[in-house]
Order: structure tokens, then C-alpha cells, then sequence
């Protein structure tokens, strides 16, 4: 699916906190006519999962998480760990500059070309595959204003963090996730650290899978296509 802001869905000017964007998911479940989904997600909707299944696990029978930490591992990770604050620069720093970011998605494909480079595998890093998906990446997002609309989430996430809404948000992600959980994870991913995203677990109280998957960065579905298919099926499967 494409989430608000991206692709061929709406881009309003506003609705682009976690909370609303969580929402939009879980209205697409009864939207379809289903009662409950098995949600599947990387980065942006691997946080997702995680907050669906915190505020709407009545829709949610399981998730499957690639890319990306519990929102609160995360959060506390970017605020303790130099590492992965290092690591979230291109979100704390340069994502909140007005529109800077958006001149730097939409200038040329440069900015996406370092962004996939530094946080793919070794194993995808230049393959046809991998230059095709920073084309279409930077095809989709010269869409207007679809450089304006993914960054939003981006600044929410950070200038919550002294807000109500922020601390509200925090909040609501601290009862342990009772859906279970399949974390998918790449060795190389050098946007959220493997260290940052296992700790996950501790958030969950339910059947909870960490997989390791080695050679792989921050795109698993993308640079080990067969490997998480057969994964996220055989996770499926199990209700």
C-alpha cells in the first residue's frame, strides 16, 4: 500500500504523525472487508506495524517487522547510543531543515543514490536491481509534493518529542505488543543498528522471532527478495 503522502494516495497537509498514520492502516483492514490482517513492513511501516498493533490489535492477528526497532527502542537508542544517533542524522538534522530536504530529494538523485549506498548490503550495493530502485525512487518522489509529504513524518517524530503529543505517543507504545512478532533484520543495515532494533523483544508479550540476515542492509525484502518471502509466507501460515 502507499501511505498518505507517497505514491498514488492522498497527500493532505497534515496526518503525518505515527498515531494517523496507524489509524489510516488499520482503516484499510475493514476498508477491505477484512477483520484482521497479518501486517508486514519496513522502516517507516515496520514502525507502523508496531504501533497497529499497540493501538489496534484488533485488527492485527501478526506482524512482521524489516528495518526497523520498536518505536520506543528506537527513541531511547537515538537519545543514548552515539552510535545510532550517528546513524539517525539524516532525520534529526538534515530532514528538519526547511525545505532543504525537499531541494535534496528532488534536485537529482544524488542524495538517494548516497542514502541507499550507505545503508544497503554489499551484496545488492550496484547490482541492476539496486539502480533501478533509486530510479524509481527518485522518479516517485519528483511526484509533487511528495518530497514534502515523506518528510513530514521525519519532523513529527522529532519536534514531538518535547510535546504532548510526543510524550502522548510514547506513552501509548508502553504496553507490551500482544500480537506476535516476526523481526526481520539485516547484519549491514547501517540505518537502524542491529544492536538498536534487537532489543525489541523486550517490548513484546507474545510469540516473538528475531532473524539475523546476513549480508543484508536496510532493505531486506528488496536485497534477499526469496529469502523474506519464504519468511513472511511461513509466518502467515502459522494462524
Amino acid at each position: 500500500m502507499d501511505l498518505r503522502g507517497y505514491g498514488a494516495s492522498d497527500k493532505p497537509p497534515r496526518g503525518y504523525d505515527a498515531t494517523t498514520l496507524a489509524a489510516d492502516i488499520a482503516s484499510l483492514v475493514t476498508a477491505l472487508g477484512e477483520s484482521t490482517a497479518v501486517l508486514a513492513g519496513n522502516d517507516l511501516g515496520g514502525l507502523l506495524a508496531w504501533t497497529v498493533a499497540a493501538h489496534q490489535p484488533q485488527v492485527v492477528r501478526r506482524i512482521a517487522v524489516l528495518g526497523a526497532a520498536h518505536p520506543l527502542r528506537l527513541r531511547h537508542a537515538v537519545l543514548a547510543d552515539r552510535q545510532q544517533r550517528r546513524a539517525s542524522a539524516y532525520a534529526l538534522t538534515t530532514f528538519q531543515l526547511p525545505r532543504y530536504g525537499e531541494r535534496l530529494l528532488t534536485r537529482d538523485d544524488r542524495f538517494l543514490r548516497q542514502l541507499f549506498d550507505h545503508w544497503s548490503g554489499p551484496r545488492w550495493r550496484g547490482t541492476p536491481d539496486f539502480v533501478a530502485a533509486v530510479e524509481r525512487c527518485a522518479e516517485a518522489v519528483r511526484i509533487h509534493p511528495v518530497a514534502h509529504c515523506s518528510l513530514e513524518f521525519f519532523r513529527w517524530a522529532v519536534r514531538s518529542l518535547p510535546r504532548p503529543d510526543g510524550r502522548n505517543y510514547a506513552e501509548s507504545m508502553r504496553s507490551p505488543i500482544s500480537r506476535p512478532v516476526l523481526q526481520l533484520h539485516g547484519d549491514f543495515d547501517t540505518c537502524v543498528l542491529p544492536a538498536t532494533a534487537e532489543g525489541s523483544g523486550r517490548q513484546v508479550n507474545a510469540e516473538y522471532r528475531w532473524r539475523l540476515l546476513t549480508g543484508v542492509g536496510h532493505f531486506p525484502q528488496q536485497e534477499a527478495p526469496d529469502q523474506v518471502s519464504e519468511e513472511l509466507i511461513r509466518w502467515a501460515r502459522l494462524d
